[in-house]
């Protein structure tokens, strides 16, 4: 059942599109086209809700109708009413559902391509192997959903590990999936640098960027400091005798970028600065998520970087994500990018978490 709030919400959103329609048959709007846009833009975004609102009031006033019919002295009708009563708490109840789920708030970067960073924690050189495990994971995950991926940066070891990998991830959706996966994740498994056969554990850090622009961050030219060096290769070795590598610093924020896996310096700029410009753009909307400390705590989402996610237990063949108590038996095929059941258990919770926003007003 819809409690009076959400009523009240969706009868302010009804009166705002029949005020919209009035709005896009004005000359004045017609004739101006930014206008237009905005006010097109909204009238869609509204319309789902609308038209959803419209049918559930309909069913309302036929299951009144129906139920006074079940008064009738004629068995026939009133049987035929007691199905009809049933049909439609059938129907209602999935558009209560379908109306809360309208109301949720969408997050506006779930459109948007990805960028990811994956980073070796404790755990010295298994704990780059690890993080070189992930990013794989994550490039056969890619591969399923034919999204494109592009490495950005690297600092490779001498194992094949990576102490840091940065990559671009472009596609339809790929951030509303992968935002699930920052924090940290922890493997429990025999290294192959381990003589004695002993399980270690080792970490690695995850953190999923929307990608950004010019449009989402400005940034003043005169904060960047920006440097450059010569590239090199695993274990301090030159590759390249010019330098090519670029480090940006964003003096406000103390936000460094490097990259140098480009032959020229002007690719490795424009790489490091659509990193930069991805950080910046996180950076700012995790303080505004700081202001609002309830809701940041509610949402599976976006989890802090500190926070231990997911376990990978080699020895057990075990996967755990601890936001959802969620365990699987079958490691390799989630090593293999088979990422969807954990996925979809993450958003089912998140949406849970955010119909209870909805219901509390």
């Amino acid at each position: 059942m819809l409690s009076q709030r959400i009523i009240e919400k969706l009868e302010k959103l009804s009166e705002r599109y029949k005020k919209l329609e009035e709005e896009l048959s004005k000359p004045e709007v017609l004739k101006d086209r930014e206008k237009f846009k905005e006010l097109s833009k909204e009238h869609k975004d509204l319309t789902e809700i609308y038209e959803t609102y419209l049918e559930y009031k309909k069913a309302q006033e036929e299951i009144k109708e129906a139920k006074e019919l079940l008064r009738s002295q004629d068995r026939d009708i009133r049987e035929l009413a007691q199905e009809e009563v049933e049909r439609l708490k059938g129907k209602i109840g999935k558009l209560e559902r379908k109306l809360k789920m309208l109301l949720v708030p969408k997050d506006p970067n779930d459109s948007k391509n990805v960028i990811l960073e994956i980073r070796a924690g404790a755990g010295g050189e298994e704990a780059a192997l690890f993080a070189a495990d992930l990013f794989r994971m994550y490039q056969k995950y890619a591969e399923e959903k034919g999204w494109r991926v592009t490495v950005l940066s690297a600092n490779r070891t001498g194992l094949g590990g990576y102490k840091e990998v940065i990559a671009l991830i472009e596609g339809e959706g790929a951030y509303s999936r992968l935002k699930y996966e920052s924090g940290v994740h922890r493997v429990q498994r025999i290294p192959v640098t381990e003589s004695s056969g002993r399980i270690h554990t080792s970490t690695a850090t995850v953190a999923v960027l929307p990608e950004a622009d010019e449009a989402d961050v400005e940034i003043n030219p005169q904060d960047l400091k920006i440097e450059t060096f010569r590239a090199s290769g695993a274990g301090g070795q030159y590759v390249n005798t010019t330098e090519t590598a670029v480090r940006i610093t964003h003096i406000p924020t103390g936000i460094v970028v490097t990259c140098q896996d480009e032959r020229s310096q002007f690719q490795n700029k424009q790489k490091a600065l659509k990193i930069l410009y991805a950080k910046l753009k996180d950076y700012y909307e995790r303080k505004r998520r700081e202001e609002i400390a309830k809701e940041r705590k509610e949402q599976v989402g976006t989890g802090e970087r500190s926070e231990k996610i997911r376990t990978y237990n080699f020895p057990q063949n075990r996967v755990t994500d601890h936001r959802i108590n969620l365990t699987l038996y079958k490691l390799q095929d989630v090593l293999e990018g088979k990422l969807d059941e954990i996925i979809e258990a993450l958003r089912a919770k998140d949406l849970e978490e955010r119909l209870k926003l909805v219901e509390a007003g």
